[in-house]
């Protein structure tokens, strides 16, 4: 077992099978040692975040190597889910052609096996099931689709699962469950967490409502999903009703951002939240709100909106021009926006997100305790667009002391800090130093999920891939093309393309900062 640095603020703990890793994770999660923060299950890893105030690397070290042996068993489940499934599936044949089997053996062989989730990755609620009948163990298509129905049952290598919403995949697929899996107004939003118990029932064309419930404690009790998003329907309307901002235009994808939602990874949910977290901490503060309050993140600013009624508002993070009524206003500034007037903030000449804070914040309904847009996982509210309106809540709690910010020149190109690893060995020595000798260029390819980087190629000592394992913000994951992605606030939870750096949580911000074109340049950081 080895414990691998990722990051600034986290570790990657390697196991030596999927079992120990499983093991691992139900043991830290059991025993946490001082200043853990958020687990990441994974295939053969359990990513630890961390608060570097209270731990280390190197206690978290020798934490690891103490725990208890009675805590490294996996918790019983609780409960047995059981899925009824359709056999269906449009490569049902092609897996029996794989296996050397008829159809019939693989449903057979399918239904016999007994199921537990190991781990939850690439959309939330998605749940990897150990346990696959080792004949079913084939490769994902040649050809991933581009649109897989919610629903899907689906076997890839070593692991089946259960497509809990419409996404991309290249897992083959064998049948279709009705069963809901995930339900974001639901608590806990999924029935598939790991060390939960899993069988699958063949039912016929009409399906079983018998099916599908849970064997054991804990399933009885929790309203309809229909109704809990009825309510929180209801509620998103009321708050509309009461006015606020008017969306005159939407800009270049502005979303409403907060803090994020801490504490689901595990779940293959994200932290998600602003991109440049300090940006939309400033905004808030210059206006009375508390740093988590809601905003608006604007990339390239582009943004008009009317005022139903009277407010106090603030500008931050790129310096995007901005006009009230026609007349120019500063950034980083208290404005007084009187009720009916209309703010426009035109496109920056520098940096790329612009955040907007209203004083009480925007109240629009939260998913999962936040109300972040996260574009990947598809939770939070809609894009902006032009027609919608905001509601303000009553989340200020006082007035700053200060009434305009100074701005941070970053003069020539961005400089952005890295800690070498997880996966440095995976590459041979000259790519590290290309890495942090050579100006990458950020290319159109770039969103709040990463950024695809052009320079100098990053090659790799060894083939293959690794098995998925959990990511960080900041991550520079290395694709068999050799050019390095940088995750941003919307990354996957867990990703298969080995890490070669992670950028220093401090630099995180000027990484959202930049747009296509910039210049970007690495450096070890000091003390690593």
């Amino acid at each position: 077992m080895r414990v691998l640095r990722c990051g600034s603020d986290a570790v990657l703990i390697e196991a030596d099978d999927a079992e120990q890793a499983q093991r691992l994770h139900a043991a830290l999660r059991d025993n946490p040692p001082p200043g853990t923060g958020e687990l990441v299950p994974a295939a053969r890893t359990v990513l630890l975040r961390y608060d570097p105030a209270v731990t280390d690397p190197q206690r978290l070290r020798a934490a690891v190597g103490a725990l208890p042996p009675q805590a490294a068993a996996p918790a019983a489940a609780a409960e047995t889910v059981r899925i009824p499934v359709r056999y269906d599936g449009p490569d049902l044949a092609e897996v029996a052609r794989l296996a050397g089997l008829t159809p019939q053996q693989v449903v057979e062989r399918h239904t016999a096996a007994r199921y537990r989730v190991a781990f939850c990755g690439f959309a939330p609620g998605f749940a990897y099931l150990t346990g696959l009948d080792p004949r079913l163990r084939v490769p994902r298509r040649a050809e991933p689709r581009t649109r897989v129905p919610a629903g899907a049952v689906a076997v890839a290598d070593e692991y089946t699962g259960v497509y809990p919403r419409t996404s991309p995949g290249g897992w083959q697929l064998l049948g279709t469950t009705d069963l809901p899996l995930w339900d974001p107004a639901a608590d806990p939003p999924t029935r598939l967490r790991p060390g939960t118990a899993v069988r699958f029932v063949a039912v016929g064309a009409e399906g079983n409502p018998g099916a599908g419930v849970a064997e054991g404690p804990g399933a009885a009790g929790e309203a309809p999903a229909a109704g809990r998003a009825g309510r929180a329907g209801r509620a998103g309307r009321a708050a509309e009703a009461r006015g606020g901002l008017l969306v005159v235009r939407a800009g270049y994808g502005a979303t409403v951002q907060d803090l994020g939602r801490p504490g689901l990874a595990a779940l293959g949910v994200g932290r998600s939240g602003a991109a440049d977290r300090g940006a939309l901490r400033l905004a808030n503060r210059l206006v009375g709100n508390p740093e988590d309050a809601a905003g608006i993140e604007m990339p390239l600013g582009g943004v008009e909106l009317e005022f139903d009624r009277a407010a106090t508002c603030a500008l931050a993070g790129a310096d995007c021009p901005a006009w009230l009524n026609g007349r120019p206003v500063a950034a980083r500034t208290p404005l007084a926006v009187p009720a009916g007037a209309r703010l426009r903030i035109g496109t920056p000449e520098h940096g790329l997100r612009g955040y907007l804070a209203v004083r009480g914040g925007l109240d629009v309904p939260a998913v999962l305790g936040s109300r972040a847009t996260d574009t990947l996982a598809g939770l939070g509210p809609e894009r902006l667009a032009p027609g919608r309106r905001l509601p303000v809540g009553t989340a200020a709690t006082g007035w700053p002391a200060a009434d305009h910010a100074p701005r941070r020149e970053r003069p020539g190109p961005t400089v952005l800090r890295v800690v070498p690893g997880p996966r440095e060995d995976w590459f041979t020595a000259a790519a590290l130093r290309a890495l942090c000798g050579e100006p990458y260029t950020v290319t159109a390819e770039s969103d709040r999920v990463g950024m695809r980087l052009a320079g100098p190629v990053l090659e790799r000592s060894r083939g293959g891939e690794l098995p998925s394992e959990g990511m960080v913000p900041g991550a520079l994951q290395v694709p068999p093309s050799g050019r390095p992605i940088l995750f941003l606030a919307d990354h996957p939870v867990t990703g298969g393309y080995p890490v070669i750096a992670v950028v220093h949580r401090d630099d995180l911000d000027a990484a959202a900062q930049a747009r296509p074109g910039d210049t970007l340049r690495f450096r070890v950081a000091d003390g690593r």
